[in-house]
């Protein structure tokens, strides 16, 4: 059994136009904190990752913020977490909240936090991490994406013995439980870092 102590939460620089969205981040922070799970994330202070740092740190949590030095300005690096890393580029950084993590939430998001989700899912459709992803579909955000994943298995694109495999709720309360569930399910081994020795920036 796995012990989930860490997950990476990739979400927006903005709030979105549905409350239900900083909701969500909120608490979202609050359960992790509660459950004693730190929060590794992309290290702004503004939209719903400032809103999710926050709430942690808020409830007594702790907050671990990867960010690079080219976007410190833009998303207003949040300086109040207790272990802020500042990368050179955007692949370290994700690199680097992976490595950090033993489990993902993709709350609503751009652009990026898609590009982020899709990346963890490919590691590991490839056999690259185990680690539990989740998605939290807030008022369906994410509908369109599981629509375009059932439509890519139906033309056979996502073949047997490639799934991609993920966690979905609508319910912001079940998202910390059901990946710490999903932990539980795995051996002691499975975070342990399969990236060791390779070079996963190439996916």
């Amino acid at each position: 059994m796995a012990i989930l102590k860490k997950i990476c939460v990739y979400c927006g620089s903005g709030r979105g136009n549905d409350t239900a969205y900083s909701e969500a981040a909120r608490l979202l922070g609050r359960d992790m904190a509660n459950q004693g799970i730190d929060l590794v994330y992309g290290g702004g202070s503004v939209g719903l990752m400032g809103i999710t740092a926050k709430s942690v740190l808020d409830n007594g949590g702790k907050v671990t913020g990867i960010i690079p030095g080219f976007l410190q300005e833009r998303e207003v690096m949040l300086d109040a977490v207790q272990e802020l890393i500042v990368t050179e580029d955007m692949h370290e950084r994700k690199r680097k909240m992976f490595e950090s993590a033993q489990a993902f939430i993709a709350l609503p998001g751009g652009i990026g936090t898609l590009e982020e989700l899709v990346e963890m899912l490919t590691w590991a459709q490839l056999g690259r991490h185990k680690k539990p992803v989740l998605l939290a579909n807030i008022n369906g955000f994410w509908d369109p994406l599981m629509r375009l994943l059932d439509h890519m298995r139906e033309e056979e694109f996502i073949r047997s013995g490639m799934e991609v495999s993920f966690l979905s709720t609508s319910k912001p309360e079940e998202m910390v439980s059901l990946l710490i569930d999903a932990a539980k399910a795995l051996p002691d081994t499975a975070f342990i870092d399969e990236s060791e020795g390779h070079d996963l920036k190439r996916f």
